[in-house]
């Protein structure tokens, strides 16, 4: 049978030297990751980031760069990704915002703290904070949104 393919989009959005992190239940297992979800049909990659970071956070936020595309195939249920990974600033925590039933807890962590955790989601989570430390992104403008007839 053919691997599973898989769209997604996170958001790295760092405050005061930490970074808002999810702790969530995938398959049984606690980890932690950052907002990330998958792209539903019919959404920019850009809509898809802002709307998972709220579900899973609460927070909106402004997205302000592009820090990348991932590739990962998860040797524990053979399904493979493609991330689109997204910088953003807090814009403000919204009252009373309901999680999606996964998320477990939100947390701003440290580049420290995610490090030694051993609870990450995948390599993506620490390879995409590295990345923002590093200032490795670049402009929104990358992703270009075409709609309409051709």
């Amino acid at each position: 049978m053919p691997d599973s393919i898989h769209l997604t989009v996170a958001t790295v959005v760092p405050r005061d030297g930490r970074y808002l992190m999810v702790r969530e239940s995938d398959g049984g297992l606690e980890v932690i990751n950052q907002p990330a979800g998958h792209v539903e049909p019919g959404e920019t990659l850009q809509q898809a980031a802002l709307r998972e970071t709220l579900e899973e956070t609460g927070w909106q936020v402004r997205l302000t760069g592009l820090l990348g595309f991932s590739h990962y195939r998860s040797p524990r249920n053979g399904k493979t990704y493609y991330r689109v990974t997204f910088v953003a600033d807090p814009v403000a925590e919204v009252p009373g915002a309901v999680l999606d039933p996964d998320i477990l807890a939100v947390h701003w962590l440290s580049h420290d703290e995610l490090r030694g955790s051993g609870q990450l989601r995948s390599p993506l989570v620490l390879s995409d904070i590295e990345k923002h430390i590093g200032n490795i992104f670049y402009p929104l403008d990358f992703i270009c949104n075409i709609s309409g007839d051709y």
